[in-house]
C-alpha cells in the first residue's frame, strides 16, 4: 500500500476542484475521490487542515492521481492578477480554490474535446462515458481503464458512429490517434500542440484548449468557442456572438487564458459575473 500526504500549492479545495469532475474512470462520493488508472484504483481525501492524503497499491496510479487532481500547480498569481478584475473579482474570491481536474491520458481530453463539441455537457459526458465503457468495460466498482491512443486508434470509425460520435469527428479521433502518440505532446510547447491539433479536419480551437486544459495541464491557451463562454459574452454584449469572439473575452488573461476560461464558466454558472441588469434578467 502506497499512501502520499501533499499539502496542495496555493489555494485548493477538493469538493469544488472535483464537484463536476465525475466521469468513467473516477467518481467522488461523501469527500472521497475513486479513480482508475495505469491499472490500478487510487482514492483521495482532503483533511480540514487542507492535506490531500492519496492511497494506492500502486505507486503509479497515485502519483498519476496527484497530477490529475493538479495539487502542485499553485494558481496564486493568477488569483492575484484578477482580484480587482472587473468580470473575475468576485469569482476569485468565491472560487479560489478552483482547480482544472484533469484526465488520466491525453487520448481522454481529445476523446472528450470531440464529444463536447456543439452539444451540452450532460449529453456530451454521457456520450464520453459509452465510448470509454466500450473500449475498457469497468471493474467490479464501476470504473474504466482511462483510454489510451492506441484503444482510441485502434476502434472503427464506424463502431465510434454506432456509440453515437459524429462520423467526421470519429473519424478524426482514429486518425490523429494512428498518426501520433498523443502522450508525447507533453514534450512540445502549448503553441505547437495547438496548431497539431488545429490542423486535424473536424478538430479547433475549442479541441485544442480542451487538451491542453485537461489532458497536458496547460494553463495558457483558452477554451475558444466555448458553448458557455458564448452564451456568457452575448449575456455582456447584449447581442448574438459567434465563437471566434470568445477569443476577445481571453485575450486579457494572457498566460492565463485557460484557468481565466474555468473561472469565468464557473462564476457565470453561480451567478458571480458581473452582467448588465437588463440582460441577466
Amino acid at each position: 500500500m502506497v499512501e502520499i500526504a501533499v499539502r496542495p500549492r496555493g489555494p485548493y479545495s477538493l469538493a469544488l476542484s472535483m464537484r463536476l469532475a465525475g466521469d468513467a474512470t473516477r467518481r467522488v462520493r461523501e469527500g472521497l475521490v475513486t479513480a482508475r488508472c495505469c491499472g490500478a484504483v487510487a482514492r483521495a481525501w482532503q483533511s480540514r487542515d487542507g492535506t490531500v492524503t492519496i492511497r494506492s497499491d500502486s505507486a503509479a496510479a497515485a502519483e498519476k492521481l496527484r497530477w490529475t487532481l493538479g495539487l502542485d500547480d499553485d494558481h496564486s498569481e493568477f488569483l492575484q492578477r484578477i482580484a480587482g478584475d472587473p468580470l473575475l473579482g468576485r469569482a476569485a474570491k468565491h472560487l479560489r480554490g478552483l482547480r482544472p481536474v484533469r484526465t488520466a491520458t491525453v487520448a481522454q481530453a481529445l476523446l472528450r474535446a470531440v464529444c463536447g463539441q456543439l452539444i451540452d455537457a450532460k449529453t456530451a459526458r454521457s456520450l464520453e462515458r459509452r465510448v470509454i465503457r466500450a473500449l475498457a468495460p469497468p471493474d467490479e466498482n464501476g470504473h474504466c481503464e482511462p483510454p489510451t491512443t492506441a484503444a482510441l486508434g485502434a476502434a472503427a470509425p464506424f463502431e465510434l458512429r454506432r456509440l453515437g460520435l459524429h462520423e467526421r469527428r470519429g473519424a478524426a479521433v482514429t486518425r490523429l490517434c494512428r498518426s501520433l502518440e498523443l502522450e508525447r505532446l507533453h514534450d512540445l510547447p502549448t503553441d505547437a500542440v495547438v496548431r497539431r491539433i488545429e490542423r486535424e479536419r473536424g478538430l479547433g480551437p475549442w479541441s485544442a484548449g480542451v487538451v491542453c486544459l485537461e489532458g497536458l495541464g496547460r494553463f495558457e491557451h483558452g477554451l475558444v468557442g466555448d458553448l458557455g463562454l458564448v452564451k456568457l459574452l452575448r449575456a455582456l454584449r447584449g447581442r448574438p456572438v459567434e465563437g471566434w469572439e470568445t477569443a476577445e473575452l481571453l485575450e486579457p488573461y494572457g498566460e492565463w487564458a485557460g484557468l481565466a476560461s474555468v473561472y469565468l464558466l464557473s462564476g457565470f454558472s453561480r451567478g458571480l459575473i458581473p452582467l448588465p441588469a437588463a440582460r441577466a434578467a
